[in-house]
């Protein structure tokens, strides 16, 4: 419930209700007496943060996203949905900003030109030059990720190296000798893409500890990559008996590719990886994975409102490392 809603039922405008709560300005005692008790009816308790965030000169927040010649794979998407609607409960607007190449002049206008309370910024680099940015202009931000000296910086993510790390595990638990990772695209990991250069990290370190055989190979987030990412690997590489991966968008391409050379999951070959739920369960069979939260950007609009309300408040961030969903992708090493 918000401010809104309660200015409907109390048949006022938005700014009398929230001077009712405030005190900023006056209000008849009529309608003070009318917007509360609606809101003794609705049972309204206003987040402090986000009260002292409407006291701002915008209610608006950025969320600076890839530019549009990438296209949004569905786990960005949901970011971008869940930070949105997110912001709606709280009663604030979000201003969508593309970042990359041309597109940095946008970014630019967002963080200098005071048009946000705040910015939200997905796709985060290990080295990243537009965190640096918001540092020096001092705008309260919350990243969806993490650079690699996130010291000083609000963020929430995802623990790739550790999950992908689980799943080779997993998958040498079940006997398997022979792994590959199917990665992001390879300008992804070349600009030090967090994710991709984490999940590189875990599935290297996992494979050495348990004395396996790894492949891994840099994939476009299409369909078209994803089928040609597993001819590549058949190919090449006809001994690897289970794959994990990272890359959701190439998934329908692989269950294609898998599909018409007649190779049966788990049965001849074994997928697992750290994905968006609705991506695990659709795939034929139901993907064995490391749920990625689609309440990340909740978080991030949480931890930015408390930026934004605290400014002096020692940075937080949020670490997921959601378990492995056991479905029906991985079995047993097949017999060659």
């Amino acid at each position: 419930m918000n401010i809104g809603e309660i200015a409907r039922r109390a048949g006022v405008s938005r700014s009398t209700v929230s001077y009712a709560l405030s005190g900023k300005r006056a209000v008849s005692d009529e309608t003070r007496r009318r917007v509360q008790a609606v809101i003794d009816e609705l049972d309204y308790r206003p987040n402090a943060a986000a009260r002292a965030l409407k006291e701002g000169r915008t209610r608006t927040l950025g969320l600076v996203i890839p530019p549009a010649s990438l296209r949004l794979t569905d786990m960005q998407l949901d970011f971008v949905a869940s930070v949105v609607e997110a912001a709606a409960r709280a009663d604030l607007d979000v201003l969508l900003s593309p970042s990359g190449g041309d597109h940095d002049r946008s970014f630019e206008r967002v963080v200098s030109g005071r048009r946000v309370d705040g910015v939200i910024l997905m796709e985060i680099r290990l080295e990243d030059e537009r965190v640096t940015r918001l540092q020096q202009t001092g705008v309260p931000f919350v990243t969806i990720g993490h650079t690699a000296n996130p010291d000083g910086t609000c963020w929430v993510d995802v623990d790739y190296a550790t999950l992908i790390a689980r799943c080779v595990h997993h998958l040498a638990d079940l006997g398997h000798r022979r792994i590959a990772l199917v990665n992001r695209s390879a300008e992804l990991v070349a600009s030090g893409y967090g994710p991709a250069q984490r999940a590189l990290s875990g599935f290297t370190e996992a494979i050495a500890q348990r004395g396996l055989t790894g492949v891994d190979l840099c994939c476009a987030d299409d369909a078209t990559a994803g089928a040609a990412c597993l001819a590549q690997l058949r190919d090449e590489h006809p001994d690897i008996t289970a794959i994990v991966t990272i890359n959701e968008a190439a998934l329908p391409g692989i269950q294609r590719a898998l599909e018409q050379a007649r190779v049966a999951v788990p049965e001849d070959l074994s997928i697992t990886g750290v994905l968006a739920r609705h991506w695990a369960e659709d795939f034929r069979p139901p993907l064995t994975a490391a749920d990625v939260p689609t309440e990340m950007g909740t978080y991030a609009v949480d931890l930015l409102i408390e930026r934004i309300a605290t400014p002096e408040a020692p940075p937080r961030h949020l670490l997921f490392t959601p378990a492995i969903s056991l479905r029906a992708s991985t079995g047993p090493t097949p017999r060659r």
